[in-house]
Order: structure tokens, then C-alpha cells, then sequence
């Protein structure tokens, strides 16, 4: 799927916020990458997160952990990070 404009747009605005687990936690502002959530063939760039290197794919991220256990771990979901997200951005 090409990227347009307003998708473009939209990723930057979600990298800008800053990890969104890190925010969660109470960590403050830490740069972040942006994971895209339902990962399919056709995914959505505005169906992203953001989340910083550790929380992202290092030991204790999402890829490096899986989503079940990153899950229980941080008890949270990738739906109720982009939730987050989401209200943040309105």
C-alpha cells in the first residue's frame, strides 16, 4: 500500500509523541520507533505506536518478548496503546 500524505503526516505526529509504554509507565519522553499494530500484508500506517528500541525489539519489547507475554508483563495491549495514542493526538 502506497504512503500518502495525511499517512505520512500521521506517522510523524505518533513518532513525536515518544514511546507510548514509556509514557505509560511513567518513564517521561523517550524517542521512539514506530510498530505498526495488526501487521498483516495490508497493513495501515495509521494503525502505529510508538515505541522506543527497548520497548520495540530489545529483550523486553514486543518483538522480543511476543505479544503474549510483553501483554501480561506491562498488562496492556497493542489496541489499548493505540488507544492511548489516539488521545493523545485528538
Amino acid at each position: 500500500m502506497a504512503k500518502t500524505a495525511a499517512a505520512s503526516r500521521h506517522m510523524e505526529r505518533v513518532a513525536e509523541l515518544g514511546c507510548v509504554l514509556c509514557l505509560e509507565l511513567g518513564h517521561g519522553y523517550t524517542p521512539c520507533e514506530l510498530h505498526h499494530i495488526y501487521d498483516t500484508a495490508d497493513r495501515s500506517d495509521f494503525l502505529v505506536i510508538g515505541l522506543c528500541p527497548e520497548h520495540h525489539r530489545g529483550k523486553g519489547g514486543f518483538h522480543g518478548m511476543g505479544e503474549r507475554t510483553f501483554n501480561r508483563v506491562y498488562r496492556t495491549s497493542e489496541t489499548h496503546l493505540l488507544a492511548k495514542v489516539l488521545e493523545k493526538l485528538a
